[in-house]
């Protein structure tokens, strides 16, 4: 196997690794740029990928494609991909989000092909499942889903043996659907209360940080360690997460989800069943036998996202 490029763009970082038929060779990590213009996070990636080559021993020239696994939504400039994601453009939602940018669009898929020829960009949901199903917990199924709870809430979904995309490549963007009357959370993308604005992780933060609670983590380790407060605040997010996994399951007769994403992964034992709380028994026509499952790559989906996206 010829060396490729996986570069995982979240709202937080992004990672850049090379790999070969040895396996991943160096991989590189930096906060995700939001300063700059609209051209700061190609560059970021352009040289992170010759970095990542050089600790690898490996010349940018004998890179044979580059995948892209990256947080969305995407929009569509002369037919490449531009990025529209709330995380990292702050022209969306405005100055209230707080991003120190006023971007609408982050350019990706245009300068990448100038720098490196062969590039597959795909929404990091679909490469995430791509992967879950390659090497993880969804091998053999027709009909599943990875789902992400993380700095941004996102999803992969697969129906009949293919997997869904949409005109814009958009297809599960289920983080920005509502599930809940809840209007007191602005989430980047400009909608009030929707599943990213009331449960991500960097919500949790901007929601909760006033009450004692800086971040997800310290949410769910006061949650656990019997803080009650804490406690109906993390029924309330499995909740709105619940409704909606239960949403996709019911739209589209799913068989499996996988879950994984920093926010849920460690405290997966202490979520996951309160998650599956709210999908099972609910028009047991759709949801008997639904299996929802941890995701079989653990913290490293993300790395096998954007290979999987060069060996599709």
């Amino acid at each position: 196997m010829a060396p490729v490029a996986c570069v995982d763009i979240g709202g937080t970082k992004v990672a850049v690794s090379v790999a070969d038929g040895q396996g991943v060779r160096a991989k590189v990590t930096e906060p995700t740029a939001t300063v700059g213009d609209r051209g700061a996070l190609a560059a970021q990636i352009i040289r992170l990928v010759g970095q990542s080559c050089a600790n690898a021993g490996v010349a940018v020239a004998g890179i044979a494609a580059v995948g892209v696994a990256s947080c969305g939504p995407f929009v569509m400039a002369d037919g490449l991909i531009e990025l529209a994601a709330p995380n990292i453009c702050g022209g969306l939602a405005g100055k209230a989000r707080g991003l120190p940018n006023d971007w609408s669009t982050a350019y990706l898929e245009a300068p990448l092909r100038q720098a490196f020829g062969k590039v597959r960009v795909e929404n990091d949901g679909v490469g995430a499942l791509e992967a879950e199903r390659r090497w993880g917990a969804l091998q053999g199924m027709e009909h599943c889903a990875y789902v992400t709870w993380s700095t941004g809430i996102g999803m992969g979904v697969c129906v009949d043996g293919r997997i869904l995309r949409g005109k814009n490549g958009n297809a599960g963007h289920a983080g920005h659907t509502f599930v809940s009357d809840n209007q007191d959370a602005l989430c980047g993308c400009g909608n009030l209360g929707d599943v990213e604005g009331l449960i991500a992780g960097n919500a949790i933060a901007r929601r909760f940080g006033s009450q004692g609670y800086a971040d997800a983590s310290a949410l769910l380790e006061a949650a656990r360690a019997g803080d009650t407060a804490a406690l109906e605040r993390v029924e309330e997010l499995c909740r709105v997460m619940g409704r909606a996994i239960y949403n996709l399951v019911a739209t589209l007769d799913l068989q499996r989800i996988s879950m994984g994403g920093s926010v849920f992964w460690h405290h997966r034992d202490f979520l996951l069943p309160r998650v599956v709380a709210h999908v099972q028994g609910k028009l047991p026509a759709l949801t008997d036998g639904v299996e929802i499952v941890p995701a079989g790559l653990g913290t490293a989906v993300g790395d096998y996202a954007a290979l999987a996206l060069v060996m599709a």
